[in-house]
C-alpha cells in the first residue's frame, strides 16, 4: 500500500476546504490551520478575551501570554501532526476570505464507535450573523461525509445560549448534564452534553439551514 493511500485510509477527509454557505453576514468556508496565521489569531484572541474566555478551558498563566503571536507555530504544528495521524481536524473559519474563528474536531475514534467531538469560536465582531452555524453545518457534513463518522457529540455550558441556539439549528439534541465537567474561567463547571449521530439527520446539517432559510449555498 503506497504512503498516500495509507494516510487516506487512516484519515479520510483530511485535508479539505468547505463551503461556501451564504448567510447575511456573508461567505462561510472552512479550510485547514496553516503557519500565516499566527497574527490574526493571535490578535483575534487576545482582542476577544472577555468574549471568549468565560467558556473557554481554564490554560496556564495569563489570557495575553498564552496567545502571544509566538505560541502558535508550535500549537499550529502540533495540531497539524495530530491531523496526519488521523485523530483531529483544526480547521480556519473564513468570513469572505478572511479568518474569523475556528473549528475542530477532535478525538476522532476510529473502529465500532466512528464517533469525535466538535467545538469552534468565532470572533466577537462577526457573532450573532449566522457564521457560527453556517461552519457547524459544514463541519458536521463533513465528519458524517468524507471523514466517516457515526456519532458527533459537543458540550456547551448551560448559560451560553447563544452557543445552545447554534447546536440545535444545525439538529444536535440534548443528551443530559455533565455536573462539574470542565474547569473552564477558573471553576469546575456544569456542561450539557449534545449529540448527534448519522442515522438523524433527514438531511445534510447545511441543507437544513437551507431549508430553513438561514443561509443559501454559494
Amino acid at each position: 500500500m503506497s504512503t498516500s493511500l495509507l494516510r487516506y485510509t487512516v484519515h479520510p477527509g483530511w485535508p479539505a476546504r468547505l463551503g461556501p454557505l451564504v448567510v447575511p453576514a456573508g461567505r462561510v468556508t472552512l479550510r485547514p490551520i496553516r503557519l500565516r496565521d499566527a497574527a490574526t489569531w493571535s490578535r483575534l484572541r487576545i482582542r476577544d478575551e472577555d468574549h471568549l474566555r468565560p467558556w473557554e478551558p481554564t490554560g496556564e498563566g495569563p489570557w495575553d501570554a498564552r496567545h502571544h503571536i509566538g505560541n502558535w507555530p508550535g500549537l499550529c504544528s502540533s495540531l497539524r501532526a495530530e491531523a496526519r495521524k488521523g485523530r483531529m481536524l483544526p480547521m480556519v473559519i473564513e468570513l469572505d476570505g478572511r479568518f474569523c474563528g475556528q473549528l475542530t474536531i477532535g478525538n476522532v475514534v476510529r473502529g465500532a464507535l466512528r464517533s469525535a467531538w466538535i467545538g469552534y469560536w468565532v470572533s466577537q465582531a462577526d457573532g450573532g450573523q449566522g457564521v457560527a452555524t453556517a461552519a457547524l453545518a459544514l463541519g458536521l457534513d463533513h465528519g458524517f461525509g468524507p471523514v466517516g463518522l457515526h456519532r458527533i457529540e459537543a458540550t456547551v455550558r448551560p448559560e451560553n445560549m447563544a452557543s445552545r441556539a447554534v447546536l440545535r439549528h444545525v439538529g444536535f439534541r440534548e443528551e443530559g448534564l455533565l455536573e462539574r465537567y470542565l474547569d473552564v474561567d477558573g471553576q469546575f463547571r456544569d456542561h450539557l452534553l449534545v449529540g448527534l449521530t448519522v442515522e438523524e439527520l433527514e438531511a445534510t446539517a447545511a441543507d437544513r439551514l437551507v431549508r430553513a432559510g438561514r443561509a443559501t449555498w454559494g
